[in-house]
């Protein structure tokens, strides 16, 4: 499993770009004017969007540390020609994971299919993050803000980390699950609440990490 270097300030967290440019650059912008370079990205990258190798492109040209969500690995390796349309809504589905494959081309599906499912970050205070797109337990199955402290420490499972950070379910919250911290960062590209992109800094700091939980309008 990918582990970065001990960071020395603040880092920024999205997840589910999910194709979209505008919101992705919204957040790059705010995070630029800052001075923030350390860029995690917590998956569903690519797929839902009009511009899923600009966002590809994008995220690369930052220096974005990303792992897969499940629309990455389904882009990288369900095999097209196995999917068939149920309705009318698997039909739109369909046609536009096809052409989302197609803008991105064989290169980068492969490199989104060689992506991590998870990366640990040690803090400079001795505290590790990890960083997820679900939960540890499982990548499919997310931390969402409605489920109550014993089903938080279920997915959180065995994980040795001080610090979740996830997305997926598209709503950002920081909830502590008995010594966890977890904090879903929500989503730049597809926020519930329209045309918002969501993200967080995290700070290292000597009695709990500093977290900073914003959104930017585009």
């Amino acid at each position: 499993m990918p582990v970065s270097p001990t960071p020395q300030g603040p880092l920024a967290f999205l997840s589910d770009v999910h194709g979209n440019l505008a919101a992705l650059d919204a957040v790059l912008g705010e995070l630029e004017r800052e001075g923030i370079k350390r860029i995690h990205v917590a998956g569903d990258l690519v797929f839902g969007g009009e511009s899923p190798l600009e966002v590809w492109r994008r995220l690369e040209s930052v220096g974005a540390i990303c792992i897969r969500g499940a629309t990455d690995t389904a882009l990288g390796t369900l095999d097209p020609g196995t999917l068939a349309a149920r309705d009318a809504s698997d039909d739109a589905q369909l046609a536009k994971f096809l052409e989302t494959r197609s803008k991105l081309g064989d290169l980068v599906l492969e490199r989104i299919r060689r992506l991590p499912e998870r990366h640990r970050i040690p803090l400079t205070d001795g505290r590790e993050v990890l960083m997820v797109h679900g939960s540890p337990a499982d990548p499919l199955t997310e931390l969402s803000h409605d489920l109550d402290e014993e089903e938080l420490l279920a997915l959180v499972a065995d994980d040795p980390a001080d610090v979740v950070v996830c997305g997926a379910s598209h709503v950002p919250f920081v909830r502590n699950a008995g010594d966890v911290l977890i904090v879903n960062v929500g989503s730049v590209g597809d926020a519930p609440e329209g045309r918002v992109a969501h993200y967080t800094l995290l700070a290292p700091a000597v009695e709990a990490p500093i977290l900073d939980q914003r959104w930017v309008e585009y």
